[in-house]
């Protein structure tokens, strides 16, 4: 038990007897818990010995949940889908050398998306650093250029009150500026050289620096006061992209400022999947017709971005019509503009004074919505008959949940699968996607993340590629937290959405060289059976060759993590998106 370090400040103290890098490690971990941390990771080492001690003994106290991972790649992906599920920070402790840049790819997804990643590397003291001692490279400043704050403790030789304060401090320090109390917020880097000996004796916990009375943080960051925005100016012909934002509440609060705006939304399923008054069926397809110079009665005289699109060209075509105004509502202090064409910023405070409605708003968005509307039954039918599609089965996973669920989307083309089949009618779901630099890496590990941190009945949408890049997600030990998680693995064999792109011109495959090449680098087949993977992790597979097939698996409530493969034909991605366009 941790009993020395929950008194008072002032009262008195006595170090004999304690190891440094025990008390460091003990102190780390007990103002972590007293900053919020409620849930925590590690893949295990042995320099970082005294931290996994640590963290085993809070555990064990209940002052915080840990998951143990094998592989630090999904251990930082797994922190990074429990730091999105709950919003709080999520340390992911990792020992030295290697360990510590396998966490890189989640660092940057954090980064780029905002999310309180805390990454707690141990690293070799500094009389061992650039002496080519095993496991040991350059950890300070590793993530260069993708970090809120980083600091680099070094191994202490005495346990002082002075240097618990300091040790303290800096861990408010990280989760202040992990949460954007001193900046934009996402990922911060403590870095903690640790001396031999790494085991700590018994009872040295009870003599670590003490911390404040009454189990408070050491400091305590107030967050900042969001003050509402200038609002913005009202306008009839004004049309909404809604992309991603750091918080669903975000995306809520878009949707009502848009509606009572008089504005119609065209939006990507990030956040809560949007429905209701206002949100235009298929924006996608809509948008499209209008950039290509059709429907000239709902061109737009202004564009307003919230959030960031990571999608669609169509939709940022619309904004590069000529003399459409374009502006951004960006919830960070940098904004989106890939075609240089925002001429206003607003922050997240303008969506809480929507401008009052103009005379012609109804009209505005009946044509808007009644042009989704009239593609309806072609889009139905194009998604819903013959082969199963990826639309398809987006569809029924959609359909299959209730508005207290959870939906984690994958890259590639889940979430364009998703964003083309939605209707409007369908619930208000929370969905969670890595879209800050929609890569492929750690969807499974996020997926965990997200149903442990929220608790909620979770399913998963993703590619065979995306399911396969991690199945080290799948790789939880007997003793360890599980949710119940639904994985619908769409099965496309290789790299799907490619062919949905210019390198699946038919121009470029029209000899049997070219279409070798294309297939080869491309197409990247790889033919493994996803059942007998499943079975080597002990995960229950169910192969659905239809979507009824789908339709009833889904309806069966799952127990833990379970995979649902869906095959489709990689050939047809191309013929639905022309049929669909």
């Amino acid at each position: 038990m941790i009993r020395g370090i929950g008194g008072s400040e002032h009262a008195p103290w006595d170090h004999r007897g304690v190891h440094p890098s025990t008390a460091l490690a003990t102190v780390l971990v007990d103002e972590l818990v007293r900053g919020g941390v409620r849930e925590a990771v590690l893949a295990p080492g042995s320099r970082s010995a005294p931290l996994a001690y640590a963290l085993a003994e809070a555990d064990r106290e209940g002052r915080l949940r840990l998951h143990v991972r094998v592989d630090e790649r999904s251990a930082g992906f797994l922190a990074l889908g429990l730091a999105r599920g709950s919003g709080l920070p999520v340390p992911v402790v990792t020992t030295s050398g290697t360990a510590v840049a396998n966490l890189h790819p989640a660092v940057l997804e954090a980064h780029h998306s905002g999310i309180p990643l805390v990454v707690l590397s141990a690293d070799r003291p500094a009389e061992l650093r650039g002496t080519g001692a095993n496991q040991t490279t350059v950890q300070p400043g590793i993530f260069a250029g993708a970090l809120a704050w980083e600091t680099d403790l070094p191994a202490p030789d005495t346990v002082t009150e002075a240097a618990g304060a300091h040790w303290r401090s800096t861990v408010c320090r990280a989760l202040a500026a992990s949460l954007g109390r001193c900046g934009d917020g996402g990922p911060v880097h403590v870095n903690v050289a640790l001396r031999d000996p790494l085991v700590p004796d018994l009872g040295s916990t009870e003599a670590a620096p003490p911390g404040r009375s009454g189990g408070r943080p050491w400091t305590v960051v107030e967050a900042p006061t969001v003050t509402d925005g200038e609002p913005v100016e009202g306008g009839e012909r004004t049309v909404v992209l809604l992309g991603d934002l750091p918080d669903p509440e975000q995306t809520r609060a878009a949707l009502r400022w848009a509606r009572e705006a008089g504005w119609p939304v065209l939006a990507e399923p990030f956040g809560v999947l949007a429905g209701g008054p206002g949100v235009v069926p298929h924006g996608v397809l809509v948008a499209g017709r209008v950039a290509r110079g059709g429907l000239e009665e709902l061109r737009p005289d202004r564009v307003l971005t919230v959030g960031r699109l990571t999608l669609f060209r169509e939709l940022g075509a619309l904004g590069r019509l000529p003399g459409v105004v374009v502006e951004q509502v960006s919830a960070r202090a940098t904004w989106t503009d890939p075609g240089h064409v925002v001429s206003r910023v607003h922050g997240t405070g303008t969506l809480a004074s929507p401008p009052e409605p103009h005379a012609g708003a109804q009209d505005w968005v009946r044509a808007w919505v009644g042009a989704g509307e009239a593609l309806a039954p072609s889009v139905t039918s194009a998604i819903a008959e013959g082969p199963v599609t990826g639309p398809g089965v987006a569809r029924v996973v959609v359909g299959s949940l209730g508005a207290d669920d959870l939906l984690v989307l994958g890259s590639s083309n889940p979430p364009r699968d998703v964003a083309l089949a939605l209707d409007g009618g369908q619930e208000p779901v929370r969905v969670v996607a890595n879209r800050g630099l929609a890569g492929i890496d750690g969807t499974v590990s996020t997926a965990v993340g997200a149903a442990l941190a929220t608790g909620a009945r979770t399913t998963a949408l993703l590619g065979d590629l995306t399911f396969l890049h991690d199945t080290g997600g799948l790789v939880i030990g007997p003793g360890e937290p599980r949710p119940d998680l639904t994985l619908v693995v769409v099965n496309d064999d290789g790299g799907g959405i490619f062919s949905t792109l210019e390198y699946g011109e038919p121009a470029r495959s029209d000899t049997p060289e070219r279409a070798a090449a294309t297939e080869r680098v491309f197409g990247t087949p790889h033919g493994t059976d996803l059942a007998a993977l499943c079975a080597a992790h002990h995960v229950p597979h169910h192969l659905a060759g239809s979507l009824e097939e789908l339709r009833a698996v889904l309806a069966e409530p799952a127990t833990g993590i379970r995979v649902v493969e869906v095959p489709v034909d990689r050939a047809g991605h191309r013929r639905l998106r022309d049929a669909l366009r």
